[in-house]
């Protein structure tokens, strides 16, 4: 599996997590100029931006540990001009859904709540 095919099966892998915790998904790869977010939910009073991290192995350390600076600023802008575009008023929180696949059947997801604080 390359890193695109890898991509996206985290990505699959993290919508069904969510899914089954009881979240709303509404929006997948939403996109804003050059800012993205995998995937917009809803869980109770929150509306969750999540970006989804997946890696085939910790060589290079666990997935959610490349969320650098950088990736945050672009999420929060993204999430910006999302709650622009949609007319939000919504408590908001960024999370982060580490994957690691090390095989076919042995997939490690870690969801981290409020990974990112405002």
């Amino acid at each position: 599996m390359n890193a695109g095919e890898l991509g996206k099966y985290g990505e699959e892998l993290a919508v069904n997590y969510l899914s089954r915790k009881g979240y709303e998904i509404l929006d997948r790869n939403w996109r804003h100029k050059q800012d993205e977010i995998d995937i917009v939910t809803r869980i109770g009073m929150w509306l969750v931006f999540v970006e989804v991290k997946t890696r085939s192995g910790n060589a290079y350390g666990k997935p959610y540990e490349s969320v650098d600076n950088r990736k945050e600023k672009a999420m929060i802008r993204a999430a910006e001009a999302y709650i622009e575009e949609k007319e939000l008023d919504e408590n908001i929180r960024f999370d982060i859904i580490s994957v690691l696949v090390s095989g076919e059947d042995d997939v490690l997801i870690e969801h981290i709540e409020f990974a990112i604080s405002l």
